[in-house]
């Protein structure tokens, strides 16, 4: 809005105003004489009085002379009218605080105050510590930029959203907005945008006053006809105001408009409740000058039609609890059939709860004009309470009972969703920790086999048993490897690659593993993007899929096993909708069979560890819960499809790699060393007494001078005597001083020191977490060739 034009009159300096000079002097010289006569009658002595008067005259005198020397000095002095700032605010309906630069509270509305009681100074409210650092940054954004916002947080019942701008002709205030956030289910939030906007306005064009109450009697919302009648214009602002004195009730019990009196036409009152924190009502006023009877069926017409235009479910009922109306949104929250709709509410809960139903809605409909909450199960959802909110209802014809449904599917669905998150989330860290420990107790397995059979020769009797306890060390090893990929902490080594190209080189181990009764079918999209992956764990995801659909498809003597790729553009994301898939570029494969199928109970428990539908004996119940982690951990996605009787179908999504210019598609394999043999000191730094010893001998079997420390501290003891050390092999979690700390110490005392560290967690998650460069990373469990290859390939480095 363009201010307003300025008045010379106002704007213009003090010497330049016409007539300024003769007419001040004037004024002043009679208020000096006038002021020098009232004070010499006063105090009775007329000297003091004149010693006054030329002391004015004097002042006066240099006030017109500073005037005329500087002329540009304007006399206007802007100055905030926060009264102004704080209606303005007050009539919006907003909770608003404005803070100067020096963080002071100099203005807020009336809602604010209620919002807030004590008027704390943003960003110092009465909420979490959290919440004050969102706020203290979105106060800095606001100084930086001009803007700033804060996620909304919970507060007296409900979430409040927080907006900050610089205002002010000099930019030096910060205006705080707050208002509440409502959510998809924030009943009062949507009745409050119907009633203030236009809705409200179609209302009252109907003939129906609208006006929203909480629980202590304010009003939250109201329409332009309620507004009217109410204050007797149309342009008033209720919002803030109390509702009760606003009407006044005769001992008839009828209801009139306090402005109105006696002469008033009396109202009918219809009270819908929205059932949230704060207590919100919505009220429906009609106007019945027949006091409830002629007009009844017209007002009852008017009624439907309003629930009709609400967007929660609401429903109405007679005295003998039969349906007489219910919206749209009633029947989509209530699962009702339209072909066959029900009679009673009965008809909609489980048979539990059908007499609870029918006693409430009695008791409301011949009783007070009261409400209340009773928790249902639907009959086509029997597993999910919900709450039905029942009122009485009065002066609306045969209608007696007005009933709300609120549709909670989608909240339910998001509630076992995040709780199938949080249950798969803790199995997948005691997955990790239990494989981790159990790492380092196969470390030490496997390197004493390595060093046993360093003392015997095939064909000893002992050298078979050492072999099959190795071998028997490597199975449990892989079943660790299974545990880590779960829980996405297992070492990948990700790879440029197509999907075609993986496909094509298990093909023929696919063959082999299906058997004769089984058909491979292969199909390749085409414009399909590289992905980043490992090769080795991608082709163990295929297997693994392969085998399961083998199974399902045994019991009806074979099938059919479909592999397809394609490729899946962001666009075609977008159309999805779906929360689970975020939008990018990416290629896809799914892996179809003909088998038995998945039973909607059991389907969305596949992915969990050591859940497993086959015979003991014949699974692990790891094999779809290793794919889970695989996808997961190259940053895919992953979606079972099943119907019993008709297949199942797996679909993995893997976001297109964009490769650098320059940059090779392929990485090229890690070179092995030939000769494991070597020389130099090693300081190795291990917590397990069990892991530390077979490493230690493995090392000086190697050739190498080993030197031991338990923990870190002890290692950095050693480092300072001075002993010359050519490389350390440091365990990266250890109590105390974990291996990163110690690192860093010791490269302080030697910048060049080779580092190898050894862990059983996996190598890019530690990679990510430990800034320390030209250091390299050997898994656990690993053999004694292993550790003798990486020790020369460190030296070497």
């Amino acid at each position: 809005m363009a201010p307003p034009p300025s008045d010379p009159a106002r704007t213009a300096p003090f010497a330049e105003r016409p007539g300024a000079d003769g007419l001040t002097l004037a004024a002043v010289g009679a208020g000096a004489l006038g002021s020098a006569a009232l004070i010499g009658w006063a105090v009775g002595d007329w000297r003091l009085g004149a010693g006054m008067a030329a002391l004015v005259i004097a002042g006066a005198t240099l006030v017109w002379l500073f005037g005329r020397l500087h002329p540009s000095i304007p006399e206007e002095v802007v100055i905030a009218d926060w009264a102004l700032v704080r209606a303005a605010a007050d009539a919006a309906g907003a909770a608003v605080a404005i803070t100067d630069r020096a963080g002071r509270l100099v203005c807020a509305s009336d809602m604010f105050g209620r919002w807030f009681p004590g008027l704390e100074t943003p960003p110092g409210l009465p909420v979490d510590e959290a919440v004050v650092e969102r706020l203290t940054a979105a106060g800095r954004s606001a100084w930086r930029d001009g803007a700033g916002a804060a996620a909304p947080f919970r507060h007296d019942g409900g979430a409040i959203g927080v907006d900050v701008q610089r205002a002010g002709a000099a930019e030096d205030h910060l205006v705080w907005r707050f208002s509440r956030s409502a959510g998809a289910h924030d009943l009062a939030g949507q009745a409050r945008v119907l009633v203030g906007g236009e809705g409200g306005q179609r209302l009252g064009d109907a003939g129906v006053m609208a006006v929203i109450v909480d629980g202590e009697g304010r009003i939250l919302a109201a329409n332009p006809a309620f507004a009217t009648r109410a204050e007797r214009r149309a342009d008033a602002s209720l919002t803030g105001a109390d509702f009760v004195p606003l009407l006044t009730a005769d001992r008839g019990g009828s209801i009139r408009f306090a402005r109105e009196g006696a002469q008033g036409v009396p109202l009918r009152m219809i009270q819908v409740p929205l059932g949230v924190e704060e207590g919100a009502t919505l009220l429906l006023l009609i106007d019945d000058p027949a006091g409830g009877g002629a007009n009844a069926g017209a007002a009852s017409g008017h009624i439907q039609t309003l629930l009709t235009m609400l967007p929660m479910g609401l429903a109405l009922a007679d005295r003998d609890g039969r349906f007489l109306f219910f919206n749209e949104a009633f029947v989509q929250a209530a699962g009702i059939d339209p072909a066959s709709p029900p009679l009673y509410p009965g008809d909609l809960v489980v048979r539990e709860d059908k007499a609870a139903v029918a006693d409430a809605v009695h008791r409301f409909a011949s009783g007070r004009a009261l409400s209340g909450d009773v928790a249902v199960r639907l009959a086509h959802l029997p597993d999910e309470p919900v709450a039905l909110t029942i009122a009485g209802a009065r002066s609306l014809g045969d209608a007696a009972v007005l009933l709300s449904l609120k549709d909670s599917s989608e909240e339910s669905r998001l509630k076992r969703q995040v709780a199938q998150a949080t249950k798969m989330q803790a199995v997948g860290q005691l997955a990790g920790g239990v494989a981790h420990d159990f790492n380092n107790v196969l470390t030490a397995i496997i390197g004493h086999c390595d060093l046993m059979l360093m003392r015997h020769t095939p064909g000893d009797s002992d050298y078979d048993d050492i072999q099959q306890i190795k071998a028997n060390s490597n199975r449990a090893a892989s079943l660790t490897r299974q545990l880590l990929a779960f829980s996405r902490q297992q070492t990948l080594r990700p790879q440029t690659l197509q999907l075609p190209d993986t496909i094509s080189e298990v093909s023929n181990l696919l063959k082999r593993l299906l058997g004769e009764t089984v058909t491979l079918v292969v199909k390749h999209g085409r414009d399909l993007g590289p992905v980043r992956a490992d090769p080795g764990q991608l082709e163990q995801v295929i297997v693994n899929l392969a085998v399961n659909a083998r199974d399902a498809m045994l019991p009806r003597g074979g099938g059919t096993l479909t592999i397809q790729t394609f490729a899946v553009s962001a666009a075609e994301v977008r159309r999805m909708a779906t929360d689970m898939l975020p939008v990018a570029d990416y290629t896809a494969f799914s892996v179809a069979d003909t088998g038995t199928g998945i039973p909607p109970e059991i389907l969305p428990k596949i992915f969990e560890p050591f859940f497993t539908t086959k015979e003991v004996g014949k699974g692990t119940g790891l094999g779809l819960s290793t794919v889970y982690g695989i996808v997961k951990q190259s940053g895919g996605s992953i979606f079972a499809d099943s119907r019993p009787g008709q297949g199942t179908e797996f679909v993995i999504y893997l976001p297109v790699h964009r490769v650098e210019a320059g940059g090779d598609a392929r990485q090229a394999p890690r070179q092995r060393l030939g000769e494991l043999w070597g020389s130099g000191t090693v300081l190795l730094v291990e917590d397990e007494e069990m892991v530390r010893s077979v490493t230690e001998r493995a090392l000086a079997r190697h050739g190498y001078t080993v030197l031991t420390a338990e923990n870190g501290e002890e290692a950095l003891e050693i480092l300072d005597r001075g002993d010359p050390i050519d490389l350390l092999i440091s365990d990266v979690v250890m109590p105390a001083m974990d291996g990163p700390t110690l690192v860093n110490h010791a490269r302080r005392r030697m910048p060049d020191l080779p580092i190898l560290f050894m862990s059983g967690y996996a190598e890019e998650q530690l990679r990510r977490s430990i800034d320390i460069a030209n250091v390299g990373f050997l898994a656990k469990p690993f053999s004694m060739q292993q550790l003798a290859e990486a020790t020369r390939e460190r030296l070497g480095a």
